[in-house]
């Protein structure tokens, strides 16, 4: 009976198995068929696109203008192109479709200048070079277009009747005046006819005797209809050679040679002295190099400020005292610890001791609050050297946060020294610019080095500074070389 039953189990068992693999093949089979019967265009190609033309994306470049001089009349200026960003992806400005010059450097292409997300200009590129193989463009700084003037608004006529059709008002007559209609109120015009007691026909108004007639001209017939020639009246020749000599006559005839030296003259084109247009060149890294962020979009998008307005103004000098001891700390400029005072000295000798030293100095702070995003909390960004010789120098610079306690989260700090530049360059704060256009404002670092420099786009978010884009390494020319 066991034996039975176990062979029943199996012979069950099996029986499944012969069934799901006869399905499983039936299945196989069916696909195969289906996609034999399928034409060749209607297999899935492995990529789906969508249906029409594709577009062109829209590319948002950003770029760094620097320059001498005063803002918005720059002695001499550059424009170095950064990024150029195609909606999906970052590209390096200065390479990007160079055909030779990159597209970031294109003739007429127009950047709009900020500073922290305000419009300060327009710049124009006019031309284009190498500086130390980067490519570099050059061009005019002109103001902001002044805004346009909103349209006036219609004016609302108001009408004093109770329908919204035009009205025509009637000066009314005098008082005891009638009209040929025999109506006292009658607004209606009237026509007057003659007083005389004719008729119709000789309602017509009498001769004027002073105006004036038409009267033709002795001898000529009445049903000819043309009067004689007038030997004085003045006539039109096709032909001015046919005219006579001393003829009331207008015409033109080429002027002889002038030789008066001051007269002007009209050319077109540029004038021979004149010379090629030249556009002032910035090369090196002056000392009183100025930076300033430039953006270039086809669309036209509001403007986003990133100026962070505290609630408290003490709390952004609690912040700017808490960076700077951040700073000098990385920078090993703490104070070391006052020794212990003996107890032989007197009270105010133990005063004098225990007093906290002076904090050390920093050279050059920049202290820069962003709001990166409508909403976001305040974005700290500080940077400062010692206060040293240039061949001494060490460089710091911070991106901090405050933290829901009130304290200083630093999100990244960047520590240089003169002497090993090129190991560690130092970074320096160019603005915060919206790279991609979403709306959310990225910090715009330029890296230093002895030799090299290149740009890199840092995004802070929940909690941290991450570089997204780095471009292209250019060799740094020390200024008078």
């Amino acid at each position: 009976m066991v034996d039975r039953l176990t062979f029943k189990s199996h012979y069950s068992r099996a029986g499944r198995l012969v069934s799901w693999a006869v399905s499983l093949l039936g299945a196989v089979l069916a696909v195969v068929l289906l996609n034999a019967a399928l034409p060749a265009g209607a297999q899935y190609p492995g990529q789906i696109k969508p249906e029409g033309k594709d577009k062109a994306p829209v590319l948002r470049a950003v770029a760094v203008l620097e320059w001498t001089g005063a803002e918005g009349k720059p002695k001499k200026s550059r424009l170095v192109p950064i990024t150029v960003f195609d909606g999906e992806q970052f590209h390096d400005g200065g390479i990007y479709l160079a055909r030779p010059q990159p597209m970031a450097l294109a003739g007429e292409v127009e950047y709009e200048l900020k500073k922290t997300g305000k419009s300060i200009g327009l710049f124009d590129v006019e031309s284009a070079g190498q500086e130390q193989n980067e490519w570099v463009g050059y061009g005019k700084w002109r103001p902001m277009p002044p805004p346009k003037p909103s349209a006036p608004k219609p004016m609302a006529l108001v009408d004093e009747t109770y329908d919204n059709g035009p009205v025509l008002h009637r000066k009314h007559p005098a008082a005891g005046t009638v009209g040929k209609t025999g109506s006292k109120d009658s607004d209606e015009p009237t026509l007057h006819g003659n007083d005389s007691g004719d008729d119709a026909s000789s309602s017509a108004p009498a001769p004027d005797p002073d105006r004036p007639t038409l009267h033709k001209a002795k001898g000529s017939s009445s049903d000819a209809g043309t009067a004689p020639e007038d030997p004085d009246r003045p006539t039109l020749n096709k032909d001015p050679g046919t005219a006579k000599k001393g003829e009331d006559l207008g015409y033109v005839e080429s002027m002889p040679g002038v030789t008066d030296p001051d007269r002007p003259q009209l050319k077109r084109g540029k004038s021979e002295g004149s010379g090629p247009a030249v556009t002032p060149n910035l090369m090196g890294l002056p000392p009183d190099l100025q930076q300033t962020v430039a953006v270039s979009d086809a669309r036209n998008l509001p403007e986003h400020p990133w100026i962070f307005h505290w609630a408290n103004p003490e709390d952004e000098l609690r912040m700017k005292a808490a960076l700077e001891v951040a700073a000098r700390t990385a920078l090993g400029l703490d104070a070391p610890l006052a020794p212990s005072t003996p107890k032989t000295k007197s009270a105010h000798a133990r005063k004098q001791l225990t007093l906290p030293p002076e904090p050390a100095p920093l050279d050059d702070e920049q202290f820069h609050v962003f709001e990166l995003a409508y909403g976001a909390g305040a974005t700290l960004v500080f940077s400062a050297h010692t206060d040293a010789p240039p061949q001494e120098q060490k460089f710091v610079t911070l991106i901090a946060q405050p933290d829901f306690y009130g304290g200083l989260q630093i999100l990244l700090k960047s520590v240089a020294d003169f002497k090993h530049l090129d190991d560690a360059p130092r970074m320096r704060l160019v603005d915060a610019v919206d790279a991609d256009a979403d709306n959310r404002g990225e910090l715009l670092f330029e890296v230093r080095g002895a030799t090299e420099r290149h740009f890199t786009l840092y995004r802070v978010l929940r909690g941290q500074a991450e570089p997204i884009f780095s471009s292209g390494s250019a060799s740094i020319v020390p200024h008078g070389d």
